[in-house]
């Protein structure tokens, strides 16, 4: 279990600017940062703007790489699951004292996913499985904040 957040107490206002996407996948950055201030927003002691300044916190995300990988294959030599690996790069700022309270250049996410047909392109994947994007979108969001509030 975390051992409390360890954020300052006068942390009230937290900007999340739209997070940086550098893969070829649409409107993934556009998602994941929805996501990330929903899940701020439920744990319900914070007010998150979409601005880097005027902020007591920021969180700014640079989603580096989605990357997808067969699990698992049918009897014909198929792929019928897949490892979707998501990795960017976290940053959460007091601008107070313009210190960086917590950082993950590189986090991953894996998540795994049955699929009909034979994909490896990301962006094919998306296409085929609109939930897929979503669900990613919320557990990686979830980890993120759990990661800067719960002390992990």
């Amino acid at each position: 279990s975390g051992r409390g957040s360890f954020l300052p107490a006068y942390i009230k206002v937290i900007g999340v600017p739209m997070f940086t996407n550098t893969t070829t996948v649409f409107d993934v950055e556009k998602r994941i940062t929805e996501r990330v201030v929903a899940e701020f927003i439920g744990r319900g002691k914070y007010k998150i703007e979409p601005t880097s300044t005027g902020v007591d916190g920021l969180l700014t995300g640079e989603i580096s790489s989605i990357t997808l990988a067969p699990a698992a294959f049918t009897p014909d030599r198929q792929a019928s699951r897949y490892v979707l690996t998501l990795t960017a790069r976290i940053e959460f700022k007091d601008m107070k004292s313009n210190k960086i309270l917590w950082s993950n250049p590189a986090m991953q996410f894996r998540e795994e996913f049955d699929i009909a047909t034979n994909v490896n392109d990301p962006n094919a994947f998306f296409g085929q499985d609109s939930n897929a994007l979503e669900r990613v979108s919320t557990e990686f969001a979830r980890s993120v904040v759990s990661a800067i509030l719960e002390a992990f």
